[in-house]
């Protein structure tokens, strides 16, 4: 059930009615068995996949509470192992396999490694993260185990953020689920509004950008690098307001019941430096990453050496987690890569200064090689992606033709010039009011500031109404799965 179609408005309308209908101590099962019915509009077998690691993760807990020593730790490993194991078997499976197949090619035997015909269950690394933070803090002693099973299903299956996030952690989301959530009208207009800022970003930036990205991407060898360039700047654009546009909805339709879930991008493309970039972006991920491998490993508290390879072990694993390809490897890599390097250099540039020419530039290069990992990113096989950056280092910039012929690809996908020039300048807005964020400023005249004073939702009608304005004059309407739910 896809976030931006008909069928969720009015699941998500149906759901919230009946929630601050219900009285409150029967509020949790009717959201798990809302959240049951969101996953299995998808593929309704892979629910049985979804209540396997449940089974294991909520039982696992309460015997690691309930054991000491050895026997704890070995608990925990069940626990990870078996939940991994789901997650290896349908993402990972095919994957060592085709790799196995090549290199049973390569020293010329016959490539016999099995394949296996499965589907991969949608937003399985999302929830398996999830699950194994549980057991994690359980383990750690910051989290006592759930008894009751349905409440730890819902920890799991959520819905709002069951298929992409934010990763949540158990100390901020299982004690919600008993608390008294009223209705709320700050929570109500909040909520709402942060939901239609999440179908802009989606609909009018991400969906726009998508159409050109998709087809340049698709016939890229029959294009030039500029065109590529262009491209590439607006994948980058896409790939972040369609996740961040899913957080979004994710939080406001979770703010509006009353539940509060954790922000999970804070304007990254605004960043100063790579490891400020993995400090905003997917914080949800970023965060779990450091919590669960990269502290675990010994992070910076060992020597340099072994310090980078922690950080190149967490970002190659982080870059697997994302899909079972080479190309996600090697982003991985790539971006554990930079981080080392601005760690390194981190002596030379302290010495340039804070000056606004400075933190300018840093951000240019840092937006600019971030924009070039997601090449890895969006191109399907590792040899496309390394053709595409040789023909983008080769992207004659001033060339009449190249600029007609990047500016035509605009009608590669049924769409205009006239819908293009759109599209930039919505991109433009949308960033202008990022950056507006970011500094603290207000995009709204003062005699609206001064109506919020008296009453403190009219700002947030005046926006909703304003987004959904603009998400039906420029918004791309046919209902389009996030990138995301591929992960």
């Amino acid at each position: 059930m896809l976030f931006n179609s008909l069928q969720f408005c009015a699941f998500f309308v149906i759901v919230t009615s009946l929630y601050f209908l219900l009285p409150w101590q029967q509020r949790w099962k009717m959201l798990l068995v809302a959240s049951c019915v969101f996953y299995m509009a998808f593929v309704p077998a892979y629910i049985v996949v979804l209540f396997t690691t449940i089974l294991i993760d909520y039982w696992m807990g309460i015997k690691i509470a309930a054991s000491e020593g050895k026997t704890r730790r070995a608990y925990l490993f069940i626990s990870i192992i078996a939940t991994c194991l789901v997650l290896f078997v349908f993402k990972y499976f095919n994957f060592v396999a085709i790799t196995v197949r090549q290199l049973q090619g390569l020293l010329g035997g016959a490539a016999s490694f099995p394949l296996v015909n499965l589907i991969l269950p949608i937003g399985l690394s999302f929830h398996t993260f999830q699950s194994l933070s549980y057991v994690i803090e359980v383990y750690r002693g910051k989290q006592q185990p759930e008894r009751n099973l349905g409440i730890y299903s819902l920890y799991v299956m959520f819905y709002p953020q069951l298929v992409a996030g934010p990763i949540e952690r158990p100390q901020n989301l299982l004690h919600q689920f008993r608390e008294d959530h009223g209705f709320d009208l700050e929570n109500f207009s909040q909520g709402l509004r942060l939901v239609a800022w999440g179908f802009f970003q989606k609909m009018v930036i991400a969906d726009r950008a998508a159409e050109y990205v998709n087809g340049v991407y698709r016939h890229w060898s029959s294009f030039s690098g500029l065109t590529l360039i262009i491209a590439s700047l607006l994948f980058s654009v896409q790939v972040y307001a369609d996740f961040s546009g899913y957080s979004t909805i994710a939080i406001g339709c979770a703010r509006i019941m009353g539940f509060r879930l954790m922000r999970n991008f804070n304007h990254p493309y605004f960043s100063c430096s790579f490891s400020e970039f993995w400090k905003r972006w997917h914080i949800s991920l970023s965060t779990w990453f450091r919590d669960y491998v990269y502290i675990p490993l010994g992070g910076n508290r060992v020597g340099l050496s072994r310090h980078y390879l922690n950080l190149l072990i967490t970002f190659t694993i982080s870059g697997l987690w994302h899909g079972a390809n080479w190309t996600f490897v090697v982003w991985g890599a790539y971006n554990g890569i930079l981080l080392i390097l601005e760690s390194t250099l981190a002596p030379l540039t302290s010495r340039l200064g804070n000056s606004l020419l400075v933190t300018a530039v840093r951000r240019m290069v840092t937006l600019c090689l971030i924009c070039i990992g997601w090449v890895f990113f969006r191109a399907p096989h590792l040899s496309d992606a390394f053709a595409i950056l040789r023909r983008m280092a080769g992207a004659r910039l001033l060339a009449r033709s190249d600029w007609f012929e990047a500016t035509m690809a605009f009608s590669v996908s049924n769409t205009s010039f006239a819908v293009g020039t759109i599209t930039v300048v919505l991109i433009l807005l949308f960033f202008m009011v990022e950056w507006m964020e970011e500094n603290g400023l207000s995009a709204f005249p003062d005699w609206l500031r001064s109506f919020q004073c008296q009453h403190p939702w009219g700002q947030e009608a005046f926006t909703t109404i304003a987004l959904f304005q603009a998400i039906m004059m420029f918004g791309v309407l046919r209902a389009s799965a996030f990138i995301y739910f591929q992960f």
